[in-house]
C-alpha cells in the first residue's frame, strides 16, 4: 500500500479518536469488533446479490459487495492502526511473509 493510503487510514484513527465516547482499551476493542459488524454487512450483501434468500430475493447487487468488502479492508486496516504505530510497518511484514509461504 501506498504513503498517501496510509495516510488517510491514520486521519481516520485520530478522527474516530476525536469524536468517539470512549477511549483508550474499550477504543480499541471497539475497533476490532467493528470488523464484526462489516463482515455481517459484507455476508448479507453477497446472500442479496446470489439471491440466497428466497424471502428476499436480489436485494443486493455484486457491487454493493464490493463496496462492504472494502468497508471490512478499512475498518481493519484502522483498527491495526489503533493498536500499534507500526501498522504500516507489520502490515507490509504480514502481507510479504503470506506472499513468500503461498507464491513459492
Amino acid at each position: 500500500m501506498d504513503k498517501e493510503t496510509w495516510e488517510l487510514v491514520n486521519q481516520l484513527r485520530d478522527w474516530l479518536d476525536e469524536q468517539s465516547p470512549v477511549s483508550g482499551d474499550l477504543a480499541k476493542a471497539m475497533r476490532v469488533l467493528k470488523i464484526g459488524e462489516e463482515f455481517g454487512e459484507v455476508a448479507e450483501a453477497l446472500h442479496g446479490a446470489m439471491k440466497a434468500n428466497p424471502r428476499k430475493g436480489a436485494s443486493h447487487t455484486w457491487e454493493d459487495v464490493h463496496k462492504e468488502l472494502c468497508d471490512v479492508a478499512i475498518t481493519s486496516l484502522i483498527a491495526l492502526a489503533s493498536l500499534t504505530p507500526d501498522a504500516q510497518k507489520l502490515f507490509g511484514e504480514r502481507l510479504q511473509h503470506i506472499a513468500d509461504r503461498s507464491l513459492t
